[in-house]
């Protein structure tokens, strides 16, 4: 076995490899795929699905005191205008009754009675004005809304540690609240 004589030979067979290539008909190229049950879950039912359990989980884990913040309900489902109106005067003194934690500069005491105060003053102030005639509603808007701007700009001033603003924001609010409880 002797390559030698294959080297010497003029006419060498020509020794290349061969590739065939088999392709399939394209019709048998498309398979199938498996059907896929198809679900109609879109963004927006995910996203509302992961917020009902944020606020669920947020409900169990902090129970029902969750941030010390303002209360947005407006208008309690049962309250009536006889409560309202009875409960107006109590809840304005409670209102006026953190000057004394104004005084002594205790700014986070002062500022989580101020929103218990005004949330309950909110409802009634509300049910109040929409119990009145159409006529009187524009003045007692804008005056609920001047207090309540008052009590909000209060706040920020108590969170600044501003005593001059939180004095001012105060005076504000006893005008405010005395001119609507003579109009009630």
């Amino acid at each position: 076995m002797t390559l030698v004589p294959w080297l010497g030979q003029p006419n060498l067979p020509f020794l290349s490899p061969t590739f065939t290539c088999h392709l399939k008909p394209s019709f048998l190229l498309r398979e199938t795929p498996e059907k896929v049950p198809k679900f109609n879950f879109t963004r927006r039912m995910g996203a509302i699905a992961t917020m009902a359990n944020v606020l669920l989980v947020r409900e169990a884990v902090f129970g029902a005191k969750i941030a010390n913040g303002f209360d947005f309900k407006m208008i309690a489902p049962d309250q009536t205008l006889e409560e309202a109106e009875s409960g107006i005067r109590s809840h304005a003194r409670a209102l006026l009754e953190v000057k004394a934690l104004i005084e002594s500069n205790a700014w986070k005491d002062m500022q989580k009675a101020l929103r218990k105060s005004s949330s309950l003053l909110k409802q009634d102030i509300y049910t109040i004005i929409q119990s009145k005639p159409g006529n009187q509603r524009p003045q007692l808007r804008k005056l609920y809304s001047n207090l309540f701007n008052g009590v909000t700009r209060l706040d920020y001033a108590a969170r600044d540690n501003d005593a001059t603003r939180v004095r001012e924001y105060y005076e504000i609010i006893t005008i405010t609240l005395d001119d609507i409880l003579s109009r009630t």
